[in-house]
């Protein structure tokens, strides 16, 4: 990817990038940096996952214990990093030191009462964080353990009302990006209507002398001239206020196939995030395969999909699907489309989504495509001749998001198969 960046720059992009990165882990640490090692047959028992606690709240330790040992003397100490430690039962300091403290240590010569103050350990957190893992540590004279404290600050759910019928047109929006092509959207939004006829629908448009679209239930968005295509997807969704968006180009047209009902139900009876169709027959669904690097991670991008969608024999999950998709409009919007990419961009989005957005497939719900013939009017021709300079994908706008994926994604290599 190194190869895509002018040579008189390297240097200084791979610093910033080097940099980024280093921001962006402290932002988005990893909730599973440590690995550990249960030790056999040791006599500690303690919570080995579930054991979470909000931020500056408290939570007692559940599990903690010793067994199966005899000493003249017991001791056990535990270990934070981000909060500290207390119990509830009520002993002697000289039995229990430290409380309120990072490391807790209870000396002892009955077990019994040892573990009746283990029973009653508390953790408090101690710093405002929103995800973060404390590593604690439990040990006995001859046995050390560890288990995790997870730190999280739940968020509030943005549920949106579908409305008491659940008719589509209060669970779906259509949206849509328009440039110069108004007489392909006009033969669209007819399409839509005659078998949608209460749908709202959304177009962003950037066209540099933007014609009227008086329609019912349009909502028609203006923007810069050739501002962009993905921009023009942020500025949709954006205004979308139903639970779920579809996402169709202006040169679609809708058919007896084009089911939102079915789509809808997958989304609706699964825990995806986005599931797409196929345009006249092509589902153009693809796996993202990921490898992580040191200096840079690889992304290879293959034709297909992982497995069949459970419950649905015409559904698989895949990472990236066509241009035609229903979706949970706000997983969109946490993802966002990079304004940066103007031009042709598809798969860039579904990239900056690995990891985030669950996808699926579904080959028996198709959209048709308006013909790509040359228009016979002269005045058409004259638009769809303005229009392809802005549609080709040249070398210029490969180099560029290849560049960007090199920054943007710190990937060191990128294949398409």
């Amino acid at each position: 990817m190194e190869d895509y960046i002018d040579k008189k720059d390297l240097a200084s992009v791979k610093e910033r990038r080097r940099k980024e990165f280093e921001h962006y882990q402290k932002r988005y640490p990893s909730m599973t940096q440590d690995i550990v090692i249960a030790k056999p047959n040791m006599p500690l028992s303690y919570p080995i996952q579930g054991v979470e606690v909000m931020p500056l709240h408290m939570i007692m330790i559940p599990g903690l214990g010793l067994h199966g040992v005899t000493e003249e003397k017991y001791q056990v100490i535990l270990r934070a990093s981000l909060g500290t430690l207390n119990t509830l039962a009520d002993v002697s300091d000289d039995v229990v030191r430290g409380r309120g403290k990072k490391e807790l240590i209870i000396l002892t010569s009955d077990v019994e009462l040892l573990n009746f103050i283990l029973e009653h350990v508390t953790y408090t957190s101690v710093v405002y964080q929103l995800s973060a893992v404390d590593m604690m540590t439990f040990e006995s004279r001859d046995h050390v353990a560890q288990f995790p404290v997870i730190i999280r600050q739940p968020s509030l759910p943005k549920l949106i009302d579908p409305g008491a019928d659940r008719k589509i047109s209060s669970l779906v929006t259509v949206t849509t990006k328009t440039f110069l092509r108004y007489h392909k959207l006009r033969l669209l939004i007819k399409s839509i209507r005659q078998y949608y006829p209460d749908i709202k629908i959304i177009v962003a448009d950037d066209s540099e002398v933007p014609e009227k679209i008086i329609e019912e239930n349009v909502e028609h968005y203006l923007m810069p001239f050739g501002k962009g295509w993905f921009a023009g997807r942020n500025l949709a969704i954006s205004q979308v206020t139903t639970k779920y968006y579809l996402w169709v180009d202006d040169d679609y047209l809708f058919t007896e196939n084009t089911k939102i009902e079915k789509l809808l139900d997958v989304l609706e009876r699964t825990n995806l995030d986005m599931v797409g169709g196929s345009v006249k027959g092509d589902t153009y669904s693809f796996q993202l395969l990921y490898e992580q690097g040191d200096d840079g991670d690889c992304l290879h991008l293959r034709y297909g999909s992982f497995h069949k969608l459970d419950g649905f024999p015409n559904c698989v999950v895949t990472s990236g699907v066509v241009n035609f998709y229903l979706a949970h409009t706000d997983k969109s919007r946490h993802v966002g489309y990079d304004p940066l990419l103007q031009r042709v961009a598809h798969s860039e989005f579904f990239v900056d989504g690995l990891g985030i957005l669950l996808v699926g497939s579904c080959s028996d719900v198709s959209v048709s495509h308006q013909d790509h013939n040359p228009a016979s009017d002269p005045n058409l021709a004259k638009v769809e001749d303005q229009y392809k300079p802005f549609r080709d994908n040249t070398d210029a706008q490969i180099k560029f998001k290849l560049a960007l994926h090199y920054f943007k994604n710190r990937l060191k290599c990128y294949s398409t198969r």
